[in-house]
């Protein structure tokens, strides 16, 4: 069987874009600072990771009050790194407001490791508001925390943290975000958003690898963490002092994917920063909405929720559209999407992050219409109309 070729992005062109959330399609020089292989002790190594840190929290609009925590592992170990060390066990409870998969599974994670908590769900197309929580808090004052997604890659709904944040901080609650996917691109500032805790990966919006995540955060509440952790692996108080005290992580660093990291900040900056990324994202959701709009599929979310990061489009209603294959037969076309639906209704996704631009989701458009000519679907509405 003869090797397929994908023509796709500089460095990997025998394999297909990443049309998706994370991992995404990163650029050659990121994928060529990983050529070298770094000592975790090493004096340069310690001073990259030192520059991570630092460059983290300036990108957060962060002042000395905060400190930036790296974790190995996947955006989710740093959450549950952040509930561990920062949601009460006992007395207090935590608040979570879900709109979507990731926000149900913070609550599950708090389940899980027996801290007291309230939960607000609401359907993955209502764009959360104050008015969501401002209730639940009046009526509780126990809650202490406040726990949501940013931008809640479900649907790619993004919900407004700084209102958010202004309700909770009225109340006196610690206020914390997931800004897993929102990180490096939309407008964030931890100061100006009144944002006690933020977790983000490295595989996101700043467009390195995977490997490890983040967790931004006011230095009082890092203090005040200390014992308070259900976890060794995942006790963010001990992972800072280590940081601190010697630059090294307690076990073993993701030495490649930190490395990685650090060229891709590189590129953040050349590029203009998170106003300028956002823009070029912003311009590929753009194309590739608008393109879809023009063969006939119709996006889940209205323009005025859904953010640049990931489009959901309706599933058509065609019984000759089979998800499976027009997956496959998009991969071998060269652009690879989120294998799956995570949303109420039937529908599927397409990231618009990464190392691609607008031709990139002109070329990714033109090959699901050839998909779907193929398939021979000809009825765009949606299914579960």
């Amino acid at each position: 069987m003869s090797m397929m070729r994908f023509h796709g992005p500089a460095g990997q062109e025998d394999m297909p874009y990443l049309l998706t959330p994370g991992p995404l399609t990163t650029s050659r020089t990121v994928k060529l600072a990983m050529l070298a292989d770094w000592g975790s002790r090493d004096v340069e190594f310690r001073k990259l990771v030192k520059e991570i840190r630092q460059e983290l929290l300036q990108i957060a609009g962060c002042d000395d009050t905060y400190e930036c925590v790296l974790m190995q592992g996947s955006g989710t170990f740093a959450i549950e790194a952040a509930l561990g060390a920062f949601c009460p066990d006992k007395r207090k409870k935590t608040l979570v407001v879900a709109n979507g998969a990731y926000g149900e599974r913070a609550a599950q994670i708090l389940t899980r490791i027996n801290r007291p908590h309230e939960r607000i769900s609401k359907n993955d197309t209502t764009q959360l508001s104050a008015e969501h929580i401002i209730p639940t808090l009046q009526e509780d004052k126990n809650i202490s925390h406040v726990w949501l997604i940013h931008c809640e890659t479900t649907s790619g709904i993004v919900n407004p943290i700084g209102d958010l944040s202004r309700a909770a901080k009225s109340r006196g609650c610690i206020f914390m975000v997931d800004a897993m996917s929102s990180f490096g691109a939309l407008d964030i500032n931890m100061v100006r958003d009144g944002i006690d805790v933020l977790v983000s990966s490295s595989n996101k919006c700043i467009e390195g690898i995977p490997g490890f995540a983040y967790v931004l955060v006011r230095k009082n509440l890092l203090l005040l963490s200390q014992g308070h952790s259900h976890s060794v692996v995942l006790d963010l108080y001990d992972q800072w002092i280590g940081l601190e005290a010697s630059g090294q992580f307690r076990f073993t660093p993701p030495t490649h994917a930190l490395v990685a990291f650090r060229q891709a900040l590189r590129e953040l900056d050349e590029e203009g920063g998170t106003a300028a990324r956002r823009k070029r994202y912003a311009r590929n959701a753009e194309a590739l909405v608008k393109g879809l709009a023009e063969i006939g599929i119709k996006p889940l979310l209205s323009d005025n929720a859904s953010g640049p990061i990931i489009q959901t489009f309706l599933t058509p209603r065609d019984s000759h559209f089979k998800f499976d294959l027009f997956y496959e037969k998009l991969r071998q076309r060269g652009f690879a999407i989120y294998p799956g639906k995570l949303t109420q209704r039937d529908s599927f996704r397409i990231g618009t992050i990464g190392h691609l631009d607008e031709a990139v989701m002109l070329r990714a458009v033109a090959a699901i219409k050839d998909v779907l000519q193929e398939m021979n679907v000809k009825d765009f509405m949606p299914r579960d109309l």
